[in-house]
């Protein structure tokens, strides 16, 4: 149990960091925050239950194919805004399009052979 807490304190601290280095400079914060931080640390926790070579491999493979549908979210939501719609709609329409870009790379990685 201390290690779940910790691997979720330390993951806490670095989403905390980002957002307050954001409050002052908003473009480090953002730079802070496309850091694969999350993706680096889940590989760290991965390794230290289960050291296994292919399973890493797998997981960084999957990773890499599934940040790809998340990138278009980062262009609609600066887009709603400087159009005027409000920060919640387009959280939500930027949430919504990544939902579906996930569903749609789930079904189209097999069929080209991508394993997910």
């Amino acid at each position: 149990m201390l290690y779940l807490t910790l691997k979720a304190l330390i993951s806490g601290i670095l989403i905390a960091a980002a957002s307050e280095i954001a409050k002052r400079y908003p473009g480090f914060g953002a730079l802070v925050a496309s850091l694969p931080l999350v993706s680096v640390l889940g590989m760290i926790w991965l390794w230290r239950d289960k050291p296994d070579p292919r399973t890493m491999a797998a997981h960084a493979g999957a990773t890499f194919w599934y940040v790809l549908p998340s990138l278009p979210m980062f262009l609609l939501i600066p887009a709603l805004l400087r159009h005027g719609a409000p920060f919640w709609v387009s959280l939500v329409a930027g949430c919504v399009l990544t939902i579906a870009l996930y569903s749609a790379m789930t079904w189209a990685a097999p069929r080209l052979g991508i394993e997910l």
